[in-house]
């Protein structure tokens, strides 16, 4: 890559925002392309710039915990250096030229013309200079830009190491007893559904292609009950936001998904929209660009919204039934909060993301990520898994991440001290209930020894069912 120079007056002049990736979770992301896709330009990365210039070895150490190559930051540190250097040398031309407006001015008012026009045609040639320099720093600023967006969030200090999801821990299981599960055989939801006439995988298959679903009838009513549970339940804590799933791209950008899901979204072809991977896109960008109150925080909003992936890479991987669909419902829950009380907002960001899974009775365990197996922007992350008795394993139903300032320096999401100051909130987010695996772990609990389902009492109101029984059975 040539040295399109690069800097940034530490945290002011060193813009830092914008999407990224690395070897993560979420997978190794390809450098964005200049291809205009991004509306205007979106600045560095997110991480705090000034790490790379005055902690950059225990940065480049933290940064391995994630499987990040020392390479990365080191050309990050060099390009900003680079246009650092760049940045002095254009205000040191702009204050020269500044000088010698001034100057000349001087002369004009004094009757010196003769000497006055030498110096004119010396600024002639140091505005030349000066406007090489400063396309010389913007094409510095891309290239700062360019590889920042590839730099991950640090993981917190207190986060395992580990290399993969083989290296996770699990910190605590609930409501699960092998013994539960013995003397009897299990179906897998997909059957269960087929036989039951509530999930068809035909004809999905037959109107989309692979990995899509058609729920009918009761199964149906028990998606719409899951997701109407999960917005009663959070009401009080939460405000509902029912966003567009069509967004901008810089607005997708600005919350680090673009390039980690740059083969996963699904992109208008028409327009500069993307379909929604997640609620979250939508709902951290509602204050992009924005100076909340201190008072107003911490803000809290739940959004119930279809998210579409393109689930590139799932080859191999368990894709019958519900396990992993293009297009899926979700209730997402996001909260901005200052950062002293990140931690505090995280541990009951995990509780209210298991409610749902305790009111359902369903056995459920918390795992904490690894740092090597973190996704692109959290610096924490804890999945709720649920057991799932059709296939015996463990199936991840919801994430809860802690992201710190990540997403906000990249969108400019700030709030104002009462004290006095602007800070960058600190931002977390998480499943308050995704569909498609509690929906095939409610099936396969719920399974009666005559081949019917039982619901959880929980769910009844909001599906409007006790039991589904085959059609044609005895009610």
């Amino acid at each position: 890559m040539r040295l399109k120079v690069v800097s940034t007056q530490i945290n002011s002049l060193l813009k830092i925002t914008t999407p990224t990736h690395g070897p993560c979770r979420g997978g190794l992301v390809r450098r964005p392309a200049r291809d205009g896709r991004a509306a205007g330009r979106l600045g560095s990365g997110m991480i705090d710039s000034k790490l790379l210039l005055d902690q950059y070895d225990a940065t480049v150490r933290r940064l391995a915990r994630k499987g990040v190559d020392p390479a990365l930051p080191g050309e990050a540190r060099q390009l900003a250096i680079r246009r650092l250097e760049l940045v002095r040398q254009v205000e040191s031309l702009r204050q020269e030229r500044n000088a010698g407006a001034t100057r000349i001015g001087e002369l004009m008012r004094e009757k010196r013309q003769d000497e006055a026009e030498p110096l004119r045609a010396e600024m002639g040639e140091l505005s030349s200079r000066l406007e090489a320099a400063e396309a010389e720093m913007r094409l510095a600023q891309d290239d700062l830009d360019d590889v920042m967006s590839r730099i991950p969030n640090l993981p917190a200090d207190d986060v395992p190491d580990g290399r993969s999801d083989a290296d996770n821990v699990v910190l605590r299981t609930e409501r699960y007893d092998p013994d539960d599960y013995k003397g009897r055989d299990w179906e897998p939801h997909w059957d269960i559904g087929e036989r039951l006439e509530i999930l068809d995988g035909k004809r999905a298959a037959k109107l989309s292609g692979a990995m899509f679903a058609v729920l009918k009838g009761d199964g149906a009513r028990v998606l719409r009950g899951l997701t109407a549970l999960a917005l009663d339940i959070h009401r009080d804590s939460y405000e509902e936001i029912i966003p567009p799933h069509l967004v901008r791209t810089e607005v997708i950008t600005k919350t680090g998904h673009l390039t980690k899901f740059d083969t996963q979204a699904y992109r208008l072809r028409d327009d500069e929209l993307w379909l929604i991977p997640t609620g979250e896109v939508a709902l951290m960008g509602l204050h992009q660009e924005e100076i909340l109150n201190e008072a107003d925080l911490p803000r809290r909003y739940m959004a119930y919204t279809v998210c579409w992936r393109r689930e590139a890479g799932a080859a191999g991987k368990e894709t019958r039934g519900l396990q992993r669909l293009h297009e899926f419902h979700k209730v997402e829950l996001v909260k901005l909060c200052r950062p002293e009380d990140g931690d505090a907002e995280f541990e009951s960001l995990v509780a209210d993301a298991a409610r749902p899974l305790e009111m359902l009775g369903l056995p459920y365990r918390v795992v904490e990520l690894c740092a090597g197996d973190l996704t692109f922007s959290a610096a924490r992350v804890y999945d709720l898994e649920v057991y799932s008795p059709g296939v015996d394993r463990w199936l991840e139903v919801a994430s809860i991440s802690l992201v710190t300032d990540f997403q906000s320096r990249r969108g400019q999401i700030r709030f104002r001290r009462e004290a006095g100051g602007n800070e960058l909130v600190h931002a977390l987010n998480g499943s308050g209930l995704a569909t498609p695996r509690v929906w095939a772990a409610v099936v396969e609990h719920g399974l009666q020894l005559d081949g019917s389902v039982r619901l959880p009492p929980a769910l009844v109101p909001y599906a409007g069912i006790e039991v589904i029984k085959e059609k044609g059975s005895p009610s």
